[in-house]
């Protein structure tokens, strides 16, 4: 079997693609088929080579099957009729533009499938790394049996990191410990009831830093 370059040619001087409006399975089947075409010879067929050629890291991933590209096929002995011969097959263009709007048209289903893509990619969680004060009673205040009550609290969204213990005055020291939220699932007013909570050990909470991450 081999490709039949004067259907293509013809296929490809009124279209994009082998087949729809974005690069498919087809046009890599029949890309696979053939080496660069010759320019002066079938100038449509080269445009169209160069632009699937730059999504070869792609061609795996691309959507589609391969059907449409066996149009273009023939035997040794039996040419194959000109694919979609039945379809319009009228030049849009002048000569003397149809190189600037092709390459206009390119752009824009090039610029299309890139944002279709886009939107489809799931978007990150945005997330805020927080320090969260948190002051005893007094002096006497179990710290670790606070900072465990503190840490008791779990939820989706809310991941604890590092703490430490700094002076306050008269021999009492705060909590400060490290958080990170999902803005979207963690309310800090609620986290800070929570811990309030903890009346034994708790007097008060403060958000000391906050930042996007």
């Amino acid at each position: 079997m081999s490709l039949n370059f004067d259907a293509l040619e013809q296929h490809l001087s009124t279209r994009s693609y082998i087949e729809g409006y974005t690069p498919s399975q087809a046009d890599v089947h029949v890309y696979n088929l053939l080496t660069t075409p010759e320019l002066s010879k079938y100038p449509h067929s080269a445009r169209w080579y160069s632009h699937i050629k730059s999504y070869a890291a792609e061609h795996a991933t691309l959507p589609g099957t391969s059907t449409a590209g066996q149009a273009f096929l023939q035997s040794a002995s039996t040419p194959v009729p000109a694919a979609a011969a039945d379809e319009d097959e009228v030049d849009l263009f002048a000569d003397d533009d149809e190189e600037d709007a092709e390459a206009e048209r390119l752009k824009a289903e090039r610029v299309a499938a890139y944002n279709a893509k886009k939107a489809n990619k799931p978007k990150a969680a945005a997330k805020s790394v927080v320090t969260l004060e948190v002051k005893p009673w007094d002096d006497e205040t179990d710290m670790q049996a606070l900072e465990d009550a503190v840490r008791s609290i779990e939820q989706e969204g809310l991941v604890w990191g590092a703490s430490k213990l700094v002076a306050v005055g008269y021999g009492i020291k705060k909590l400060q410990i490290t958080l990170v939220v999902e803005d979207e699932l963690v309310s800090l007013d609620d986290l800070q009831e929570k811990v309030a909570e903890f009346d034994d050990y708790v007097q008060s909470s403060d958000i000391a830093a906050m930042q996007k991450l």
